[in-house]
């Protein structure tokens, strides 16, 4: 095949084209989400009166909380009954609030820690999601591996709303280092997966689907990296 230059290509090379501008859409999609996020949490965190009416109403966080998950829950579950729009829809008010929940980490920890937090989650997500896209080494093992951890994870946090004592000292820290480990993994692997979707994805309704999916599979990844690494390096405030 050639194009109108007279240059020729293979079909692989169409396909490479493809994928990487869906790819760069996923990214595109992800950074609006996490941006959305800072954004709203930055607004709410340094607006004391606004953080300390979600502190200290528990029902207003619970609610906000609960909404996170249902929407997560709707996107994922039920992504190809929606249109392109409602799905990017939802992953936007996800996204914004995710920012109301995290404007109180502003109360918890200082602005510096939080912006170095940031950067450095930013720094690493590069790499494994670099390591996750370039990589010909099946990633699979690497995914299962982590989704065992993260399910641990996520065990240990519903006791330790019983029992909070749970997430202080060396138990916490170790949550903290598992969970950093695992998010690392699932961001390469699930770079890799999003990939491989893309080149299985054929019209653009199906297309533009997987990129709101996709997003958000890679936007929950860099946000628990970050929190990981938050709790890890934070400055506690005084």
């Amino acid at each position: 095949m050639a194009n109108q230059n007279g240059q020729f290509f293979t079909e692989g090379d169409v396909v490479a084209k493809e994928n990487a501008a869906f790819m760069t859409k996923v990214y595109q999609w992800m950074s609006i989400g996490v941006l959305i996020t800072g954004f709203v949490a930055s607004y709410i965190g340094t607006n004391e009166s606004l953080v300390q009416t979600i502190m200290q109403n528990r029902a207003l966080f619970w609610v906000v909380i609960i909404a996170q998950f249902g929407l997560v829950l709707s996107i994922s579950g039920l992504i190809n009954r929606m249109s392109v729009l409602t799905a990017t829809a939802l992953f936007l008010l996800y996204s914004a609030l995710t920012g109301v929940t995290f404007s109180v980490i502003f109360a918890i920890y200082t602005t510096a820690s939080i912006q170095s937090a940031f950067f450095t989650t930013a720094i690493g997500f590069g790499g494994l999601t670099a390591f996750g896209y370039f990589t010909k080494k099946d990633l699979g093992p690497v995914g299962s591996f982590c989704m065992m951890g993260l399910f641990g994870m996520i065990g240990f946090s519903i006791l330790s709303i019983f029992f909070p004592g749970m997430m202080g000292g060396a138990a916490g820290l170790a949550y903290s280092l598992i969970g950093l480990l695992v998010f690392a993994g699932l961001t390469a692997y699930d770079t890799q997966k999003i990939k491989m979707i893309g080149r299985q994805t054929f019209n653009e309704e199906d297309k533009g689907r997987a990129t709101i999916l996709g997003a958000l599979t890679l936007y929950l990844d860099f946000i628990n990296l970050f929190m990981m690494i938050l709790r890890l390096s934070g400055d506690r405030r005084r």
